[in-house]
């Protein structure tokens, strides 16, 4: 079989040009992202298909370079995913200290009384209030709910945003309420005139905290349940 001196050269420059594009491919997926893998390979397959097809039949490549570019990729490729696994692991394990670091800073709620708008259980203790009526007032009163949402007693308060204790008795007969979960409200008048009625905030006392979903959930003594990004105060129990 005679070929045409042109035609040699031509395989010849696409052989090198394949070579080349291989060896190209294989070195550059070293430094490439795991995500590249598949498509890089396949496209060192396309190319040693390609320089297959245009080798010289009179010197054919030695089927040991294939071996050797083959065993070239599949090194790479095997790096590649060694990595993916070490990146994992290393995601593992900062995951897991994180969550132990949480999980103790948990332990320093326990037991505190926190400051939210969150209702107060009472069980004959009585509640802290921190009061916040408007200083334009001249009149404030203190509006307790039961679990139910019913107004179970009105007092009056001093306009002040000093703490008040509210003791749970009801009126002159000097009877306790029972216990439960309630609700205060500050009202706020001038001349008689309502000005503002809002939610008075309340301490309670933390008896068990856990991470929900990436957030603190603190849960106060009668059930309530409050997020920590919402406690705009801590103390010891007094």
């Amino acid at each position: 079989m005679n070929i045409s001196p042109a035609v040699a050269q031509s395989q010849s420059q696409a052989r090198a040009q394949a070579q080349a594009q291989a060896q190209t491919t294989a070195t550059t997926a070293s430094n490439g992202a795991s995500s590249l893998i598949s498509s890089d390979f396949e496209t060192f397959l396309r190319m040693m298909t390609t320089q297959a097809r245009y080798q010289d039949p009179l010197e054919p490549m030695d089927s040991s370079e294939y071996a050797a570019q083959l065993a070239q990729f599949s090194m790479v490729e095997q790096q590649v995913q060694t990595n993916d696994l070490l990146q994992s692991l290393s995601a593992a394990l900062q995951t897991a200290t994180a969550t132990q670091t949480s999980v103790g800073a948990l332990s320093g709620w326990i037991g505190m009384e926190a400051l939210s708008y969150a209702p107060a259980h009472f069980d004959g203790t009585p509640v802290t209030i921190a009061p916040n009526p408007l200083t334009a007032a001249d009149t404030a009163y203190l509006v307790v709910y039961d679990a139910n949402g019913t107004e179970v007693q009105r007092q009056s308060i001093p306009v002040s945003p000093d703490a008040v204790q509210w003791h749970g008795v009801a009126g002159l007969n000097g009877s306790t309420f029972p216990e439960g979960n309630y609700t205060f409200e500050i009202e706020s008048f001038q001349q008689g005139e309502l000005l503002l009625a809002e939610r008075a905030q309340t301490y309670g006392r933390v008896t068990e905290a856990r991470i929900e979903e990436g957030r603190t959930i603190l849960i106060l003594e009668g059930g309530l349940a409050v997020l920590a990004d919402d406690v705009t105060g801590l103390r010891e129990p007094v």
